[in-house]
């Protein structure tokens, strides 16, 4: 593909770095932008800028924020005995899309991986036994993707766990298809899965 500028091919270049951009989507998006008047341009590059240089990851569930906390970490009317264990925060968006769901969250980074190198080290893991040990936590729902690594996470966290029998420890009914992502489940299928969560040992039960 030919550019008559070499500022054109740039940008082109910049967006075709995006996931799920290819060259001509790249191309449209970069046009779309030299039609707009100056001003809309600078204002969006600016947000974009803003975004990435101020955005921050709640000290508390690591999702991410606009301050120390996050809004739902802040906020009064949640749940706070009950805590939700996510992948990322792509997670949450799903799950608090769908209103059915009124407690925290925990915010994982990822999952256990030995393929790709991901340890538990590498995950906030010891932050989420910390916020278990404080005595204010009364259910652990395990809200991880329903793959081999999931489980592999939901088996080791559930290990760690153990050592605080107050809490208990649920998963999402598997209305969800196992292999399936979270942020794909349709709305319904994923808040079934939510008011329909099960005891841990009933979920390994269910898996032999």
């Amino acid at each position: 593909m030919n550019f008559p500028s070499r500022l054109i091919e740039d940008a082109v270049s910049e967006f075709e770095k995006l996931p799920g951009i290819g060259r001509r989507s790249a191309l449209r998006l970069v046009l779309h932008l030299l039609r707009q008047n100056p001003e809309s341009v600078n204002q969006f590059s600016g947000r974009i800028a803003k975004m990435r240089n101020e955005i921050k990851f709640c000290k508390t569930c690591h999702n991410i924020s606009d301050g120390e906390q996050c809004n739902i970490c802040n906020s009064h009317a949640r749940n706070r005995s009950l805590v939700c264990v996510v992948e990322n925060f792509r997670d949450v968006i799903a799950i608090e899309s769908v209103n059915q769901y009124n407690g925290l969250y925990h915010v994982l980074g990822g999952v256990i991986s030995p393929l790709e190198g991901i340890g538990p080290d590498q995950l906030n893991i010891e932050s989420l036994i910390h916020r278990a040990a404080s005595n204010e936590i009364e259910e652990v729902i395990m809200a991880l993707n329903a793959t081999m690594e999931g489980d592999t996470t939901i088996f080791y966290l559930s290990r760690k766990l153990h050592q605080f029998p107050n809490v208990k420890i649920t998963t999402l009914a598997r209305g969800v298809a196992f292999g399936g992502e979270l942020e794909y489940v349709d709305d319904l299928t994923l808040a079934r899965s939510i008011a329909t969560r099960l005891p841990y040992e009933n979920y390994l039960v269910n898996r032999e």
